[in-house]
């Protein structure tokens, strides 16, 4: 495993083992909407580091493992972690933007930062395939990032399950510009691609501005 993931892992561990002991920081730590507001800005970043339990952290973690080494070899460790945190921070942000009528709204996790760096693999990495649950056959991973936010769409303007479909989004977001900001050749390589996967984010602005979400 590359340290740079390790390094990761290893704060989203402490993080979340001592938010699983400790009820109070916990709290004192997650997203919420009205801490936010009263301005207890720390929460930005810690609550993208807190998980509510092992199922959650593991899933999380697996998934940065596999995608990580891709933004790490082809942008650097430093990039890397940029890619991170700009995903983490945007994925709060777009939370904070769709809640902010909600004070008693809280959320944790590390989807926002994780789907950032998927996305930047996706950017970075065209020819990758990915294989989904109950499809036997592996699938382009520009159609399956595609899916994924047309799917978290639906899952923000339906508030489908208890998910933080807006930090996914927000987070997928996040990694996608910062990625083509650091790798501008994407855009002559695949502008193919970076036109397709912009297709949902554009489709989420035009429907925010006609407030159907």
């Amino acid at each position: 495993m590359n340290i740079h993931t390790l390094i990761i892992i290893a704060i989203n561990l402490m993080f979340s083992m001592r938010g699983f002991r400790d009820y109070s920081f916990f709290e004192h730590n997650k997203f919420n909407i009205a801490a936010l507001q009263r301005g207890d800005n720390k929460r930005w970043l810690s609550s993208g580091f807190l998980h509510v339990n092992w199922q959650h952290f593991i899933f999380n973690m697996v998934t940065l493992y596999f995608f990580a080494y891709i933004v790490i070899d082809q942008l650097g460790a430093l990039n890397f972690y940029v890619v991170y945190l700009i995903s983490l921070i945007s994925g709060n942000l777009l939370s904070f933007y769709v809640h902010k009528n909600e004070p008693h709204y809280s959320a944790v996790g590390a989807s926002g930062a994780v789907t950032g760096i998927v996305y930047a693999a996706i950017l970075l990495s065209p020819d990758m395939y990915m294989y989904m649950y109950f499809i036997p056959v592996p699938i382009p991973s520009y159609i399956v990032g595609v899916g994924y936010l047309l799917f978290s769409i639906y899952g923000m303007k339906t508030k489908l399950g208890n998910i933080g479909h807006d930090a996914h989004f927000g987070g997928a977001a996040g990694g996608y510009i910062i990625t083509l900001f650091m790798a501008p050749w994407i855009f002559e390589q695949h502008f193919w691609m970076v036109a397709l996967l912009a297709a949902p984010i554009v489709l989420l602005l035009i429907l925010q501005w006609k407030h159907k979400l």
